[in-house]
């Protein structure tokens, strides 16, 4: 059962929590999260882009000028993809680029990525989260007092808007409810924050 520090917004331990090993203990799957990474970032495409093949654009019906005799090269077509406004060759149409997954698969995927961060000593657990003012600078001292200097996601048990607000104008962190918590949210950052709150309710879900 893995244990790590909780800590307070200030920086300081609060005392230490004992994670499961259903949720925080799971043996590492670099398949199951890679494939995971890929039908997030694929369901993301909108596939609407779409240009005019020689058979689609307009006019080009006959011949522009006669096979022989003009000194021109022969040509049989101005929706031919050498004219200008001409057809594009293998031009690009809408396509639908999502992928589908299961939901087990998806679940031992986020569970393999929260591991690995336990492992590697990227996770950090935080007593509670609490901005009076909801002003940048609360955040800014909470993110030295833990050392958050790279790309950095704050898991949170609530919608918590004062957290919310003051956090939106740093580049390096986010926010993000326990809820809508993702594979691709845990390994897109350095570290993943959770309060003890969230740490419950992910084991309460996922820890059966």
């Amino acid at each position: 059962m893995p244990s790590v520090n909780v800590y307070k917004m200030d920086g300081s331990v609060a005392g230490k929590i004992n994670l499961s090993d259903k949720v925080f203990g799971v043996e590492y799957n670099e398949a199951l999260i890679h494939q995971a990474v890929v039908t997030r970032l694929a369901n993301e495409r909108q596939g609407t882009k779409s240009t005019l093949t020689r058979t689609e654009v307009r006019g080009g019906g006959r011949k522009p000028w006669r096979q022989k005799g003009t000194g021109n090269a022969r040509q049989g077509s101005i929706r031919a993809p050498q004219w200008i406004k001409g057809g594009v060759v293998f031009a690009p149409k809408s396509r639908d680029f999502s992928k589908d997954m299961n939901k087990k698969a998806k679940i031992g995927a986020l569970l393999s990525a929260l591991s690995k961060k336990v492992a590697d000593g990227e996770l950090v657990v935080v007593d509670s989260l609490e901005v009076k003012e909801g002003k940048t600078k609360e955040m800014v001292a909470f993110q030295k007092a833990l050392n958050l200097d790279k790309s950095a996601v704050i898991v949170m048990d609530n919608d918590d808007l004062g957290v919310i607000r003051a956090a939106r104008n740093i580049e390096k962190l986010s926010t993000l409810p326990v809820a809508q918590i993702s594979t691709y949210e845990v390994v897109a950052n350095s570290k993943v924050v959770l309060t003890k709150e969230a740490v419950k309710k992910l084991e309460e879900v996922y820890g059966k």
